[in-house]
This record gives structure tokens, C-alpha cells and sequence, in this order.
């Protein structure tokens, strides 16, 4: 289902430096399966596509319930709360839909007054329902989308209503959100105490919104379940082993920038759930490859110059979807003013991947080397699999570099930042100091 070729990745190969590095990622594996490495208490994810499929029957009965009854589906989080599901809707929903499926918003995850003014106006005269999602229910960005949206559903329906059209996917037993819930009577969904939230896209985090999009999630569940059997594999012929080893490789030979590179759009949140995996995983003590994504043929016409000319510190992981999922052809014309006609006998996806491969040449030619990871098409079950495939490279990834891939100590940094600038209560000796600190900088 997901090929790893390394073709374009290497003009020279140390096989001793791959051996190290293969045997570091076999180390890294044992690792994993003895659950003993720093963040082991999040190893959750490992098992979530054979244990989901028991709550499959529930997740869709209340998803078909919220479809079947609103306009929209307002999905409240940030981070892996809402990258997951948009990731896997926007990858296998047609671009243009002209049926009465649910719309599927996602608010909570920046803090744009334009954007929640405009949502607020927008759904003034639309019937939703939402699923909030937060382990503590106090996480700022999405707190405050909660806090309007559920006023603005009370104030349509009253109360009693809007706790029908009220999901919480949150803590098993704790948190501000699972007190509201079961004090309001929400349906809830758990979001599993060993599961990060970069690695939640295949428990209810995900699966709700993206089972109420009308998406098979079952089918998703299998293409993961096919991923962890056939990552379970300890040699080099594993690709998750192949991906790692190449990254490393890389990063070893001063390559800092690793860019996900896609040529169907429909991919564009699958990179941006990867740059999130990846970045938040992997960037600690001064370690990691930098994440960055571009969609082609679109950014080569932007940032192809400086990938093929620039600072020689990157490189390219290309998701190539072997087959699509419907083509068709270029027609002839008698006239040909522009000149296109030899492409007639020729479908887009040709053309596409004559570009792709195209790119892959003048890229490798510019020192700018490329992992080309192959999946056969784009559908549920292998999105599935690639979604788990990232995830275990990533766990594997984290424990050759040496750090704890399931942690985000940076991430609390600018938060005290953020709650002594708004004075929030408790930081009253962080306020002064940092006000202090400002008034300096401007002196």
C-alpha cells in the first residue's frame, strides 16, 4: 500500500553510516515495543486501530444523528484536535460538492476576530451542532470558540436543545469540559489518557467529525491496521525503517529543512498534520529537522528558485499518489495557438507526473535530494495507512535523535508569556516582571 523510494535521495551512499543508522532505528523499534523509552506513558497509539473499531457502530450512529439534522458541524480545537480530521476530509471529499452533505467548520484552533465575527454572522441563520474537543476544556483558542458558539447555539435553540446538538470529546474523569458535560448531559466521547494529541486522529478526536463528513471510518481504521502489521517488521526492508534512515542520513549531511511535497492539493492538511507530528516531536534541545510543506506544480512557481538555487541546507519528501481517482484528457483544437496540442494524447495525471518526475532531476542536479514516498491511490483505507505510517516513523525518528518524541516543554514558553501580558489571575508576579522587561526594551 506505501512505497518508500530512496532513488532520488542520495548522489553518493556510505553503507556503514546507513548500517549505524538502520541499527540505531532497530534499537529505537525494541524500544517501542518494551515501552520503556522517555514518554512511554504515551504509547497509546499503537493500538488504536484494532481497539477503535469496537466503538466504529457508536461514532457513526452519533455522527449520522448530527448530519442527518444540521447545516454544520462546528468542530471546536487546535493542534491534533482538529488537524486530523480536516487532514483526512480534505483529502477524500470531492472539491466541489453539490449534495446536501453536512458542512464541516473548523473554529478554535487561531484566535481571529474576523474569522469568529464572520463565523457568528454565518451561522446566525443555519442550524449546527458542535463538537468540542479539549482534554481540559481551558485551553485558550479553543475555550473561547466554545465559550461564544455555545452561547450563540443557547440563544437559537435554548439550552435544553443546544445540549442534544452538544458533543464533548474530552478526559475520561477529569477537566473543566467533562465537568460542564456531565453537569449540561452532552454525549461524550474520551480522548484516551496515554494518546497525545499530535497522535489522536484515530480515536473519536478524529473519527467523529470525520465519520460525520461521510467518510468510511472503518476503512480508515483497516488501511492502519494494515500499517502497524507491516511496520512490525525489524530490517531494513521495513519502510518505515527506509524513511528514517533517509531523514537521518540527510540531516546528518547538514540537510536542517525537510519540505513534505505534494501534487494534489486535496493533500495540502495531511502536510499540515505532518508538520505538526513532526515539528512538535522532534524539535528539542536544540535538535530536529525543521518541517516546511509546498504543494506542486503551484510553489514551484514561487519557491521552486530557491530549492533549486538557494541555500544548499534542504530537502524534499514527495507523497506521489500513483493512481487518481478519476482523469481525463487533454482535447485538441484545430486552431493550437497555445501550442498545446502534443498533449493530446495524454491524460493531466501524465502530464502531472512527467512534472513530477521532471522536478525530481533538476531538484536532485541542484543538491536538493528527495524521499519519494508511493501510495497506489487516494481513499480511506490508505490514508489510514499512511497516516500510521508517519506516525511510527515519527516515534521511531524521535528515539534515534535521543529526545522524547511525545512531549512539548517548549510550547508552554510563550503561553506564560501570553497569560502574564493578559494579567491573568496567578501570574501577577510574571505580569510585572515581564511588563518590566518591556518597558526596558523600549527605553
Amino acid at each position: 500500500m506505501l512505497n518508500v523510494d530512496l532513488s532520488y535521495a542520495f548522489k553518493t551512499r556510505d553503507e556503514k553510516k546507513e548500517q549505524a543508522l538502520f541499527d540505531a532505528i532497530k534499537k529505537a523499534h525494541h524500544t517501542i515495543e518494551r515501552g520503556d523509552g522517555a514518554g512511554s506513558d504515551f504509547l497509546g497509539w499503537l493500538d488504536l486501530p484494532n481497539q477503535m473499531l469496537s466503538d466504529v457502530n457508536r461514532i457513526n450512529d452519533v455522527a449520522k444523528r448530527l448530519s442527518e439534522k444540521h447545516d454544520v458541524l462546528l468542530v471546536i480545537g487546535i493542534g491534533g484536535s482538529y488537524l486530523g480530521s480536516k487532514a483526512v476530509i480534505e483529502s477524500l471529499k470531492p472539491y466541489f460538492s453539490t449534495d446536501q452533505d453536512i458542512e464541516i467548520i473548523f473554529v478554535g484552533h487561531h484566535i481571529s476576530s474576523d474569522y469568529m465575527s464572520d463565523l457568528k454572522a454565518y451561522l446566525k441563520e443555519k442550524s449546527f451542532a458542535i463538537n468540542v474537543i479539549s482534554k481540559s476544556g481551558t485551553t485558550t483558542e479553543p475555550a473561547i470558540a466554545f465559550r461564544t458558539f455555545k452561547a450563540l447555539l443557547e440563544e437559537k435553540v435554548g439550552p435544553q436543545e443546544a445540549k442534544n446538538r452538544i458533543v464533548a470529546t474530552t478526559d475520561q474523569s477529569k477537566g473543566a469540559l467533562k465537568t460542564l458535560a456531565d453537569e449540561k448531559g452532552y454525549e461524550t466521547f474520551v480522548i484516551p489518557d496515554d494518546v497525545g494529541g499530535r497522535y489522536s486522529v484515530l480515536t473519536a478526536v478524529g473519527l467523529l467529525p470525520v465519520a460525520a463528513a461521510g467518510i468510511d471510518i472503518e476503512a480508515l481504521l483497516t488501511g492502519a491496521q494494515k500499517a502497524k502489521e507491516a511496520l512490525n517488521e525489524k530490517s531494513p526492508k521495513n519502510q518505515a525503517y527506509q524513511y528514517v534512515m533517509a531523514r537521518h542520513y540527510l540531516y546528518q549531511h547538514e540537510k536542517m529543512i525537510e519540505m513534505l511535497i505534494y501534487y494534489e492539493p486535496k493533500l495540502k492538511f495531511v502536510a499540515e498534520w505532518w508538520k505538526q507530528l513532526f515539528g512538535e516531536s522532534e524539535g528539542k534541545e536544540n535538535k530536529g529537522l525543521f518541517n516546511a510543506s509546498a504543494g506542486f506544480t503551484t510553489d514551484l512557481h514561487s519557491l521552486g528558485q530557491y530549492i533549486q538555487e538557494g541555500h544548499r541546507h534542504l530537502f524534499e519528501t514527495i507523497i506521489n499518489i500513483k493512481q487518481p481517482n478519476q482523469d481525463f484528457n487533454i482535447e485538441p483544437t484545430k486552431e493550437d495557438l497555445d501550442g498545446l496540442n502534443y498533449l493530446s494524447d495524454m491524460t493531466v495525471d501524465t502530464i502531472n507526473k512527467k512534472a513530477m518526475q521532471g522536478t525530481l532531476l533538476a531538484h536532485m542536479d541542484g543538491d536538493a535530494p528527495s524521499i519519494v514516498i508511493d501510495v497506489e491511490r487516494l481513499d480511506a483505507e490508505h490514508i489510514g495507512y499512511l497516516l500510521y505510517f508517519f506516525e511510527f516513523s515519527c516515534a521511531l525518528s524521535g528515539y534515534v535523535l535521543g529526545i522524547n518524541p511525545f512531549d512539548q516543554p517548549g510550547v508552554e514558553a510563550y503561553k506564560k508569556n501570553m497569560f502574564a501580558l493578559l494579567k491573568k489571575p496567578g501570574f501577577e508576579n510574571e505580569t510585572k516582571a515581564i511588563l518590566n522587561r518591556i518597558k526596558k526594551t523600549r527605553e
